[in-house]
């Protein structure tokens, strides 16, 4: 919400001494938070007058062009006191007239300094200014035409056009509707000074009472719409241009003037916080009546698209069918024109949750809708479209009509049982029940004290207010959060980090080591996202928990893996120029078990363990994982040598590193799972429980994401890894006597995997085995079809003593009488 200073302060005395900058810092404080601090107009200096044209000559040019030739008395401002003569390209003036002039040596917004200059034949001594000029709107061709009685020539004009007006743009929280308007951050400056006397409520006007000589309204849904008011003026003039200020203050509060009729309702609801809407009366067939959609119906909004419409929406119909999405936006059939001259006023009140799903479902938002589906005042209706009628015909011409239309009155509030103790009790410190009471009073709530408490009933325009709670809230604001004592627990001695914390340090730091980068990603997936990494119609990953509001339609559901933000991340880095990445995460997944939604106790105390236990059952399973992904180059070429690609192996490696810091020993075994390629996927278990997988992405995966050719990826479930963990690693035993080498060669079948074969080594070569690697894997016509030989390097040693000759050899020959029982392997001679 922008706020321009000069308009907020007809509603409340503030303070001679106040800042911009204290009274925003004030606002913060009591929650509406400062979002940005604006003076516009201040780059405009020099002098900038009232200038009365005298003669205005129109002087035609070669390029079809027609000038007008211009004196302007401008008074003493010039210094010499004679006209100024002023050559201008707009027609929209004439003799007579009052315009905004900048003289010679002034400067507008944008740093476009004004000389006297020669042009089309003349010495063109200043400027007459259109709005575009000086930054109030985006007329560039029409000149600012004063009204009669604006001041006389020579007169300065920047408070006259609010150019030097300071605007304050705040963070207006769901909850804060009424603040979406400058009577309600009025009434909040008035708490923000301590003085609730200083505000000046623009709502407080009498207005006619109902009549039956009204346009006729017929609401059929009252739960709805339980108010709407309509007051009508005929003989409008459609050509009567918005007043100068009122445009302005408009364009400052963020809003683009367009049309008398337009700008006035824009206007009220920016004063008041009520939308508006104006109908052509003209265009209206029958009565307006407010209902649900009807199956088939369409309507054309004033974004000139053509809609569906629901059977749940709030629709306004004339007899010609439907003409406006009640309370989001009106249709293009009935819309003010250029033509209009009998005006229909509309102010309702609507049902604040249709509103909210209304334009949730047409994906429709406006400033009118913003402010419904959080909830209006609703005693506003009739004051408001009072208001809209009296600025119509102030400004435009015309008579309003006798008739008053008001159906339905603005639903009461029901009181809320509560202690004036209560503040102070859940602050944490002491606030008096005098303090507490005085802080209701304040907002404007009404107070039934007793000897059980006080009702407290909430005032119409805070919707919000419907529990002690949010009572607390408000008594505690104005006390100010700021004056919340800050008190910490002691930390108990001796604990420090839990076995979790210290174990998923590790396993960071362990990452970080192997040449990882640590990344957070988005937590939301959608059925796009699922597709791309190729996942089966029955895959269990599929099974995903949707949220009721998502942040993104189309990421609407929890993840139940890492990658798709990982490969999003590696895409995102690889669309930059870094091809070559190295990306972890470890955070949760959530995984639904078909527990049913969770039950919805209140707040007023602490739920019993049974309803404890109901809750937990009710929540997903949110295993932490651990994902990563390598791509590009692994090691870079350079004086040194040739450089290294990555590839399926350093995913395996990283799980390998990760699990042996941990001190859990993995197997790895070959697989078939997407998002992986299906002759180079690794299934990583700890003993016989599988937990995940590593190894190369499938191509279609890596184009589905855009990320590099080639690139690897592994995902485990670290809840599981860090179950096997060792919380205290052992300090590893060295061995200060020579190692044995011995390396043997076995064939195998081409569908044994090497995981296996090594295990078998591992088990047959018994304690004096010391470490057994993989180095080589080799296949062609000297091995036969369908083989492959594996090469392993063996290393023995014992811890106490050299060995002796035979003694490698003879576990080496056990090692490989093992791999040959238990694979089938050959030795290679």
């Amino acid at each position: 919400m922008r706020v321009p200073l000069s308009w907020l302060r007809e509603y409340v005395d503030l303070p001679d001494d106040l800042s911009t900058e204290d009274l925003a810092h004030r606002l913060t404080l009591l929650g509406l938070k400062l979002e940005a601090l604006e003076r516009p107009g201040h780059d405009i200096s020099g002098p900038l007058v009232i200038g009365r044209v005298l003669t205005m000559e129109p002087e035609p040019q070669k390029n079809g062009k027609t000038i007008n030739w211009c004196t302007v008395d401008v008074g003493d401002a010039n210094g010499t006191g004679e006209p100024q003569g002023i050559v201008c390209g707009a027609h929209n003036f004439a003799p007579g007239d009052l315009v905004v002039v900048v003289l010679p040596g002034g400067v507008l917004p944008g740093g476009f300094e004004i000389s006297a200059r020669k042009t089309y034949g003349h010495v063109s001594a200043g400027m007459i200014c259109s709005s575009r000029e000086l930054g109030l709107g985006d007329d560039h061709d029409g000149i600012i035409v004063l009204p009669a009685d604006a001041g006389k020539p020579g007169d300065d004009v920047f408070e006259l056009l609010h150019l030097r007006d300071e605007v304050i743009e705040f963070e207006i929280n769901p909850d804060r509707a009424y603040a979406l308007s400058l009577r309600g951050v009025a009434r909040e400056a008035a708490l923000a000074v301590g003085d609730v006397d200083a505000f000046h409520d623009p709502a407080a006007r009498t207005v006619p009472a109902p009549n039956g000589d009204g346009y006729p309204v017929l609401v059929e849904d009252p739960a709805g719409c339980p108010v709407f008011a309509a007051r009508t003026v005929t003989g409008f003039d459609p050509s009567a241009p918005t007043p100068t200020w009122l445009s302005r203050r408009i364009l400052l509060a963020g809003m683009r003037p367009i049309s008398l009729a337009v700008d006035v309702t824009n206007y009220v609801m920016l004063e008041l916080g009520q939308p508006i809407h104006g109908y052509d009366g003209d265009r209206l067939a029958g009565p307006i009546r407010v209902r649900r959609a009807q199956p088939g119906e369409r309507v054309t909004t004033l974004d000139d698209v053509d809609r569906a419409l629901d059977p749940e929406d709030l629709v306004i119909v004339d007899d010609s069918g439907p003409i406006g999405l009640a309370g989001v936006m009106g249709g293009a059939t009935t819309e003010l024109s250029g033509t209009t001259t009998h005006v229909v006023i509309e102010a309702a009140h609507w049902d604040p949750v249709s509103m909210f799903r209304t334009g949730k479902r047409h994906k429709l938002s406006s400033e009118a809708g913003k402010r419904n589906e959080r909830g209006v005042d609703p005693t506003l209706p009739a004051i408001a479209a009072d208001r809209v009628a009296e600025l119509l015909t102030t400004y435009g011409g015309g008579t309003v009509h006798d008739g008053v239309t008001l159906v339905g009155e603005a639903p009461s509030r029901e009181p809320i049982r509560t202690s004036l103790a209560l503040p102070g009790v859940v602050a944490g410190f002491e606030i008096s029940d005098g303090t507490a009471e005085e802080s209701l009073l304040a907002i404007g709530a009404g107070l039934a004290i007793d000897g059980n408490g006080v009702e407290v009933t909430p005032p119409p325009w805070r919707p919000d207010l419907t529990d002690p709670f949010d009572l607390v809230e408000e008594v505690v604001r104005q006390v100010g959060y700021d004056v919340i004592p800050s008190v910490l627990p002691p930390a108990p001695s001796g604990r420090g980090l839990t076995r979790a914390q210290k174990l998923r340090r590790r396993v960071g730091r362990t990452l970080a080591g192997e040449g990882y980068v640590e990344v957070i990603t988005f937590p939301f997936v959608g059925d796009q996202d699922l597709d791309a990494l190729g996942l089966p119609a029955d895959d269990e990953r599929r099974t995903v928990l949707r949220l009721a509001n998502p942040l993104s339609s189309e990421e609407p559901a929890m993840t139940t893996t890492l990658l798709p933000g990982l490969l999003k991340t590696v895409a995102r880095n690889a669309g930059r120029g870094a091809t070559s990445t190295a990306l972890f995460e470890a955070a949760s997944v959530t995984l639904p078990h078909g527990g049913g939604p969770a039950p919805i106790y209140g707040v007023d105390r602490r739920p019993t363990e049974g309803e404890i236990a109901d809750l937990d059952k009710a929540l997903p399973d949110q295993p932490l994982h651990l994902a990563l992904t390598v791509s590009g180059e692994r090691e870079q070429p350079g004086w040194w040598g040739e450089g290294r690609a990555a590839s399926w192996a350093d995913a395996v490696d990283a799980v390998r590193a990760v699990a042996e810091v941990l001190s859990v020993e993995v197997t790895v075994r070959a697989a078939k799972r997407a998002p992986w390629h299906p002759g180079r996927c690794a299934e990583i278990l700890v003993g016989d429980v599988v937990l995940g997988h590593a190894g190369e992405l499938h191509p279609r995966v890596c184009t589905a994401y855009g990320v590099p050719a080639r690139t690897a990826a592994a995902e485990i479930d670290l809840d599981a890894l860090l179950e096997h963990a060792v919380a205290l690693v052992p300090a590893p035993t060295f061995s200060d006597y020579p190692v044995a080498k011995e390396d043997v060669a076995l064939v195998v079948d081409d569908s044994v995997p090497a995981a296996d074969v090594e295990a078998a080594l591992r088990d047959g070569a018994g304690d004096l085995l010391e470490s057994v690697r993989l180095f080589d894997v080799f296949t062609g016509d000297q091995i036969g079809a369908g083989k492959k030989s594996l090469a392993f390097a063996l290393r023995f040693r014992a811890p106490d003593r050299t060995l002796k000759e035979g003694e490698a050899g003879a576990a080496r020959d056990a090692a490989v009488a093992a791999a040959a029982e238990r694979t089938g392997a050959v030795q290679r001679v």
